[in-house]
């Protein structure tokens, strides 16, 4: 950001400038200004003419001070840059303060204050000296969040003091930035899954345009086109030589859902079921797009990120890393919703063709249980983490029956073909993510590979 100094002030805003210097009189003017005008009194009162000549020196040397700070004229240029911008929850970063001094006159001291959240720290303060005219000088400091969001920085304040110390003023700049704090991703290891299409490798499959003769859609050649796809019936047909269209490469689709009902989740805290599900989503939404997956982020009221292209997954590779980052900003600020099911979630992804859905889950009821399970008849693979209150509720120990109901559920969405996890508070995803590769190859040797009977889908993804 750039912004001008308080020495950009008009003669119409002098009066206004004057007033707001007598208020930023310091402890020590305001004793000297006190000081003054009680020596005055008493030289009245006494008939003493040097007292007098005394108390007026006192009263006059902070005027003096306020009068020549307003009539200071320094124009100062102020910058700002984050690096980086958007950081994981628990890192460092680093904001770098430039003031330049644009005047022709050097400055007197200055104090330079950047207004942070607390969430980030203490409240920067610096202290410059004396700029020449067309000087710089550079600061920095650090900011740390252990909690997710986007917090603002600034408006930069200058404070101008006078070198008696009896008078200041503050100015702020009018232009501020953001620091994004995202959720703490964890490097996932190779498994592999049910749930990858055949072929995909780096998360590519081909869509192949060689069905028959009738099936083909024919391009006009290109310089280095093999002959042997010359297709002979179209260039007799348009009268110039065409070849078969080329094999379309599709990227491989992953959902990633979250569950973010408030009456899912208990606690709260860095260290709460909720922030670990948010985590847990940009892990694997991380993991899986570097994987070259096309991945969306879906929550429980149905909302999609990045939401454009076809059906809200993201469109290309060049924008992997702008969709990564669209989603890491929604996970920076997703809050608890007041929905009480996921019925909004699943009407999205009733339409099928989802690819590999990756579900976080919050506490599951029967009812919702039971719709978590039809989504997997939707999607070629399902992999659920489920978060529930039985073993993340704090204070008073679970009801009789919780637990036997909880394991239910779990063995209701495997039913279904889900490949469902209990997640225990304090475990890392990466153990988790392990854990569902080994229930995924176990259920798999169980039934020869082929869990739910899908077709289309066979192999793992990592």
């Amino acid at each position: 950001m750039t912004a001008r100094g308080p020495a950009a002030m008009d003669d119409g805003d002098e009066k206004g400038g004057l007033r707001a210097a007598l208020s930023g009189l310091t402890t020590r003017g305001r004793s000297f200004l006190a000081a003054g005008i009680a020596a005055a009194i008493c030289a009245y009162v006494l008939g003493q003419a040097d007292l007098l000549r005394v108390g007026l020196l006192l009263a006059a040397l902070p005027l003096v001070c306020v009068a020549v700070l307003v009539r200071t004229r320094y124009r100062v240029a102020g910058t700002r840059r984050l690096t980086p911008s958007r950081v994981p929850a628990g890192t460092e970063a680093r904001v770098h303060l430039r003031m330049e001094n644009v005047s022709r006159m050097p400055t007197g001291l200055l104090m330079l204050q950047d207004r942070v959240p607390y969430v980030l720290g203490p409240r920067p303060r610096f202290v410059l000296d004396r700029v020449e005219a067309g000087g710089r000088r550079e600061v920095s400091y650090r900011v740390r969040s252990d909690l997710r969001g986007r917090y603002p920085l600034g408006p930069l304040q200058l404070r101008l003091s006078d070198p008696f110390g009896m008078c200041e003023l503050t100015r702020s700049f009018s232009a501020y930035d953001t620091l994004v704090v995202i959720p703490r991703t964890e490097p996932l290891p190779p498994v592999r899954l049910a749930g990858e299409a055949s072929g995909y490798g780096e998360g590519r499959q081909r869509s192949l345009a060689l069905a028959g003769d009738d099936d083909v859609i024919p391009r006009g050649y290109r310089h280095g086109d093999d002959l042997r796809r010359v297709h002979w019936r179209s260039t007799a047909r348009y009268g110039e030589l065409m070849v078969r269209r080329e094999e379309q490469p599709q990227r491989a689709r992953c959902t990633v859902l979250l569950d973010t009902r408030r009456i899912a989740y208990q606690g709260t805290g860095p260290d709460s079921a909720f922030e670990w599900a948010v985590s847990g989503a940009a892990s694997a939404l991380t993991h899986m797009l570097e994987r070259g997956f096309a991945v969306r982020l879906l929550t429980d009221d149905g909302t999609a990120v990045p939401g454009e292209g076809a059906s809200g997954f993201a469109g290309s590779t060049q924008e992997s890393a702008e969709s990564a980052g669209l989603m890491l900003d929604t996970l920076a600020v997703v809050d608890h919703s007041d929905g009480s099911g996921l019925s909004r979630a699943y009407d999205v992804l009733r339409g099928g063709n989802e690819g590999l859905l990756i579900a976080f889950f919050g506490d599951l009821d029967e009812e919702q249980a039971a719709v978590a399970a039809r989504m997997r008849q939707r999607s070629g693979g399902a992999v659920a983490f489920v978060l529930d209150s039985t073993d993340w509720g704090q204070g008073d120990p679970p009801r009789a029956g919780a637990r036997e109901a909880s394991g239910q559920r779990l063995r209701l969405l495997r039913e279904s073909g889900w490949t469902a996890v209990a997640v225990a508070p304090g475990t890392g995803l990466a153990r988790c993510w392990q854990q569902a590769g080994h229930q995924d190859v176990a259920v798999q040797s169980a039934v020869g590979g082929a869990a739910d009977g899908t077709t289309g889908f066979s192999g793992g993804w990592s």
